[in-house]
C-alpha cells in the first residue's frame, strides 16, 4: 500500500520525524522470555535461523510487545560462511566457532550454492512482510566483509581480531580476495532480501573499531562501498544503513565514501560529533545498552541527552549496539514510552 507511512523510511529519505522512530539492535533476543521459549523449541541456534516459521515468530515478538517502528530479520551474520561450508556452529557459553580458513581455502571457496542455502532466510522475510503491521518497516541485514572475515580467519571471535589483522598483512592478496568475495555474495544476499519484502537493509561492521586509518579505508570502507554500489546497481533507490562499531573519527567520511543513506553510531560516539555527522544526513543510535540494564534515572538521562542533541534532525533512535540478555523488558517499555513522548 503506497499510502502507508513507514517513518523509518522517511528518516532514511532525510526527513526529520518527531518523535523519532525507534527500534533496537538485537530486539529479538534472550532478554525476552518468549524468545527463550521459542529458542528452546528450535534446537540449535542455526536451526532457528533457517526455520522461517520460528525465525519469523521471534522477529515478531518484540513488535507485539513494544510496537517498534522497525522489525529486523532474525538471522545471523555468519549464515554466509555457513553457506560457504565453513562448518559454523554456535556453542553455548562459548559463541560461534567454525573451521579457520587459510589462503588456499580462500582460493577454493565455492559460492555457487550459497543463495540456495539461504533460501529459508528469504522465506522468513516474505513471511514477515505478510504478518507485520503495514506501518512497520522491515529491515534485512548482512555482516560487513571485514567482520565476517575476522571470524572466518580465526575460526572464532577474538578480542582485537589480531588473527585477521596479521593475516591481512602477511597475505594481502588472499585477504583482499576474501573481502571482495564476501562483498559480492552480500550483494546477492541483500538483493534477495529486498526482493522478498525487506524495505531497507543494514550492514553490520561490528569489529571496525580495531582498524587503523589505512586499514579502515581498505577493509571497512571499500568492501561496504562495493556492496552498496552493487545493490543499488540492481535495485536503484534501495535504502541502506551502515553501522561501523568503534569507528570513531573515521565516521567523518564513512557515509560519503560508502554511499550509505544513514550511519549507525555506537555509544562511544560523542553527541557533539554525532550532531556534526547528522548535518550530512540521517544518523541512528546511540544509547549505551547498559543504561537499559540499569533503568531508572540513568536510562532517562541517556535518552534525554540523545533526543535533545539529535531529535530535531533526521534520527532513528536505537542503541549503540545490541541489547544484552540482562536487560529488563520493563526498562525497554520505559525507553519506548520516553522516546515517543519527545516533543509532545
Amino acid at each position: 500500500m503506497t499510502d502507508v507511512r513507514r517513518t523509518i523510511l522517511e528518516v532514511l529519505d532525510g526527513k526529520t520525524v518527531s518523535p523519532p522512530p525507534i527500534w533496537l539492535m538485537r530486539q529479538a533476543g534472550r532478554y525476552l522470555p518468549e524468545y527463550r521459549a521459542t529458542r528452546a523449541q528450535a534446537g540449535s541456534f542455526l536451526d532457528l535461523c533457517y526455520n522461517p516459521e520460528l525465525a519469523a515468530e521471534v522477529t515478531l515478538q518484540p513488535i507485539r510487545r513494544y510496537g517498534f517502528d522497525a522489525s529486523i530479520l532474525f538471522s545471523d551474520i555468519l549464515v554466509i560462511p555457513d553457506a560457504l561450508k565453513r562448518n559454523v556452529r554456535f556453542l553455548e557459553g562459548v559463541g560461534p566457532q567454525m573451521d579457520p580458513i587459510d589462503a588456499d581455502g580462500i582460493d577454493r571457496l565455492d559460492a555457487s550454492n550459497v543463495m540456495d542455502h539461504l533460501k529459508p532466510v528469504f522465506g522468513t522475510v516474505t513471511r514477515l512482510r505478510r504478518e507485520l503491521p503495514s506501518q512497520t518497516t522491515l529491515l534485512g541485514f548482512c555482516g560487513a566483509p571485514w567482520t565476517v572475515a575476522t571470524y572466518m580467519i580465526a575460526g572464532k571471535g577474538t578480542p582485537d581480531q589480531a588473527p585477521a589483522r596479521l593475516f591481512a598483512y602477511r597475505h594481502p592478496q588472499a585477504f583482499h580476495s576474501l573481502l571482495m568475495q564476501l562483498a559480492d555474495i552480500s550483494v546477492d544476499y541483500l538483493v534477495g532480501q529486498l526482493d522478498a519484502g525487506a524495505d531497507a537493509v543494514q550492514i553490520f561492521d561490528s569489529w571496525a573499531g580495531v582498524l587503523g586509518e589505512e586499514e579502515f579505508s581498505a577493509f571497512a570502507i571499500a568492501p561496504v562501498a562495493r556492496i552498496i554500489e552493487g545493490v543499488r546497481a540492481r535495485r536503484p533507490g534501495a535504502k541502506i544503513i551502515a553501522f561501523a562499531k568503534g569507528a570513531g573519527f573515521n565516521l567523518k567520511t564513512y557515509r560519503q565514501k560508502t554511499g550509505a543513506d544513514a550511519i549507525g553510531l555506537d555509544w562511544s560516539v560523542p553527541l557533539s560529533f554525532a550532531a556534526e555527522l547528522q548535518k550530512d544526513g540521517p544518523v541512528q543510535g546511540n544509547l549505551d545498552p547498559m543504561r537499559v540494564v540499569a533503568g531508572g534515572k540513568s536510562l532517562d538521562d541517556g535518552i534525554d541527552r540523545i533526543l535533545q542533541t539529535l531529535g530535531n534532525g533526521p534520527l532513528i533512535f536505537n542503541l549503540g549496539h545490541g541489547i544484552t540478555p540482562e536487560a529488563n523488558p520493563d526498562h525497554v517499555t520505559a525507553l519506548v514510552d520516553r522516546v515517543r513522548s519527545f516533543g509532545l
